[in-house]
């Protein structure tokens, strides 16, 4: 008996039978032009929702056997060499995405990772942010930013990328799934695992790291470099050990500020860099699932549909205005990892069953919008200008973590808001002028931004919508420059800047290719 043939087909359905494995196969034999009864199985590759006409449609990309089964697929497995004996160890500092990817690549490539995290692991981690929910303190190296799967772990677990390279994307999404990651990731367009299991899955893949040969150390803060001729030989961390390794990749995450000058400091070069500053903006769900699947508000969602999400840009003056990292059915949570500032940013758990959905709502900043600071802080003017701002926040809110904040329609024409609507932010909002207390460049661009935003989805310019201050770490102002070829600083041979706080990532996903291509220049180079 010969061997099926394979094909893959793109049908689009109607929402109602989106589900119905009996309409898949009715659809492929339409979209093949053969009898249904010569298909011998249909499998699922791609699920995206085309809600742009009233009537949702669902696209779906089939791999579809004819005359015979499907051949069977095995499920990604995590299958790591042993590397505890091998020559050639690479320091890798944070174990964010870029971080852990990169220690697993570095594996497979036959070196030896040791990851040096200052924050806690997943476990710990957890606990630490009751304080900052709870009391308003901040545990200044494990909170919401700091710690075991850098900050995406406990906010959002959101995997999208604008990286056209779909292979090595895969191979992200593939290693998330061999390490607990539902398999749905595999399939959906805009796939998400959600702040409830992404820190299982980041502890597997430490399981995966020691289990290979590799280590990883905790509360571990890397405070000093190995230097000498241009080249860097290892770190020093606060307990006062030298590490002491081939190559050194640095994906330490944004919001590391103290790396930024340790680095400047040992005279390392660093640059300005764009990136963008606002707030978060809160709306009921229940109104973004009427506006986007285009129902009456008050209907109940479809069951098969999502918690609807948005995105929003323009650009207003030379600068862009747009919303960033949307959390349908979310929450609001306090990101800050200092004790005199206020910082928010948003997550949602894998159901998306929160009645809120929130959005940054950022304007971008260029180097020169940091005049103000240069003087005093030179290239690090732009940490110093979020700073500002985060310290701003911690003033209005009068006090822990709560955040200050202003009703949408009274923020455009410049009033007290004298109450607020409901907001899933736990540490309390207290009522602020945001239009006063942004920067004057970024307020006026983000009223513009807003007026067009309320055209282009009637209703969200709202009493109900909710501003709420600051979102300030949507990237990182500075930049660690690195060769085009090689990855390597330009100054500094065998050290690998990498990722978000490096300035080459913006995401999970992005974050994780850079240190996977991190790993691959560093092993190439040593491994000569």
């Amino acid at each position: 008996m010969s061997a099926a043939s394979v094909e893959t087909v793109d049908v689009i359905l109607p929402l109602e039978t989106s589900e119905d494995a009996a309409a898949w196969t009715r659809a492929a034999a339409r979209q093949l032009k053969v009898p249904a009864e010569r298909i011998g199985g249909v499998r699922l590759r791609k699920h995206s929702i085309d809600a742009r006409k009233r009537a949702v449609k669902i696209q779906l990309r089939l791999e579809v056997a004819l005359d015979g089964p499907l051949p069977p697929e095995a499920p990604p497995v995590a299958d790591y060499p042993a590397v505890g004996t091998a020559q050639r160890t690479a320091l890798v500092v944070g174990s964010g995405p870029a971080g852990l990817f990169a220690a697993l690549r570095l594996i497979e490539l036959g070196v030896r990772p040791i990851v040096l995290e200052r924050g806690k692991d997943a476990s710990a981690r957890r606990f630490d942010l009751g304080p900052i929910l709870k009391e308003g303190r901040v545990i200044e190296d494990s909170n919401y930013c700091f710690g075991e799967g850098g900050a995406g772990t406990f906010s959002d677990g959101k995997l999208y990328t604008r990286a056209t390279k779909r292979g090595p994307v895969a191979k992200v999404y593939e290693t998330f799934v061999a390490h607990g990651a539902p398999e749905r990731i595999l399939i959906d367009a805009h796939p998400h695992i959600g702040s409830n299991l992404l820190p299982n899955v980041v502890k597997a893949m430490r399981g995966s790291i020691v289990a290979a040969g590799g280590e990883v150390h905790f509360q571990t803060k890397v405070t000093g470099l190995l230097a000498d001729g241009g080249c860097i030989h290892g770190l020093v961390t606060a307990d006062g050990r030298e590490w002491r390794a081939d190559a050194v990749i640095l994906a330490t995450g944004h919001s590391a500020r103290d790396i930024y000058r340790l680095l400047h400091e040992g005279g390392v070069r660093l640059e300005q860099k764009p990136f963008a500053m606002g707030v978060r903006i809160e709306h009921p769900q229940a109104f973004i699932d009427s506006r986007q699947y285009h129902y009456p508000q008050g209907s109940e969602r479809p069951l098969l549909l999502p918690a609807a999400s948005y995105r929003l840009a323009t650009k207003i003056k030379e600068r862009g205005v747009h919303s960033f990292c949307m959390c349908p059915g979310g929450f609001i949570v306090p990101a800050a990892t200092e004790n005199d500032e206020v910082v928010v940013n948003g997550m949602s758990l894998s159901r998306r069953d929160s009645p809120f959905a929130n959005s940054g709502l950022v304007v971008t900043v260029e180097p020169e919008d940091t005049a103000p600071w240069q003087a005093e802080h030179g290239v690090l003017a732009g940490i110093a200008m979020q700073k500002a701002l985060e310290q701003t926040a911690k003033q209005a809110g009068g006090g822990g973590q709560v955040a200050p904040a202003q009703r949408v329609t009274d923020f455009m024409a410049g009033l007290d808001s004298p109450d607020l609507p409901a907001t899933s932010y736990f540490p309390g909002l207290k009522s602020a002028r945001i239009d006063k207390l942004l920067p004057g460049f970024i307020s006026w661009r983000m009223k513009q931004g807003l007026k067009l935003f309320g055209q282009q989805m009637p209703g969200y310019v709202s009493r109900e919508a909710l501003l709420i201050g600051f979102e300030t770490r949507t990237s990182s102002p500075v930049r660690i420059p690195r060769d085009d070829e090689t990855l390597q600083h330009p100054e500094v041979a065998g050290l690998y800047p990498c990722g978000e706080g490096a300035g080459f990532a913006g995401g999970i996903v992005s974050a994780a290719l850079d240190g996977m291509r991190c790993a691959e220049a560093l092993a190439a180079a040593i491994m000569r």
